[in-house]
């Protein structure tokens, strides 16, 4: 077993905490998905968390 200091410790960019407001406004994600993820997770999340959730119709249709 080997102790490991919190401020040694490597922030993964996917652990970030995002507002999902903040999420849907960079990822240009429409209101209806914002109040699913907003549903889903509550007001914050981890940005794996609204990458892996978040839906978004092709630009095509």
């Amino acid at each position: 077993m080997e102790r490991i200091e919190a401020d040694k410790l490597e922030t993964d960019a996917a652990t970030k905490v995002w507002s999902v407001q903040d999420f849907c406004k960079r990822h240009r994600l429409c209101e209806e998905e914002e109040r699913r993820l907003t549903r889903l997770f509550g007001p914050f999340a981890t940005s794996r968390e609204l990458l892996n959730n978040a839906q978004r119709s092709p630009k095509w249709r």
